[in-house]
């Protein structure tokens, strides 16, 4: 009888063991999954930034060209100007002599 309570009372504390070890890695699990749950929103909000900036950048890169464009437009009116003022010094340099 004493050999059938001893095993009684191993198999109890075995069980209180397994059960400590079950509440501590359900907790662990909990912790786990909320530490993800932090890190994945922190990745959408990175994910989110990257699209605003990527958005911003193409804007940005749009402007660039139309202010390019209109700096080389400019440029060729200007040089226009400039052969047309020289073409007329040379006229008059012509007829003055």
């Amino acid at each position: 009888m004493a050999s059938n309570f001893e095993e009684n009372y191993d198999l109890m504390k075995r069980n209180e063991e397994l059960e400590r070890k079950l509440r501590e890695s359900l907790l662990r699990e909990k912790k786990t999954k909320e530490e993800l749950y932090r890190a994945l929103e922190k990745v959408k909000v990175a994910e989110d930034g990257e699209e605003m900036l990527c958005s911003q950048l193409g804007d940005l890169e749009a402007e660039s060209v139309d202010q390019a464009r209109d700096f080389q437009a400019r440029l060729l009116a200007l040089m226009d100007q400039l052969s047309h003022a020289q073409q007329l010094l040379q006229l008059h340099s012509i007829s003055m002599h």
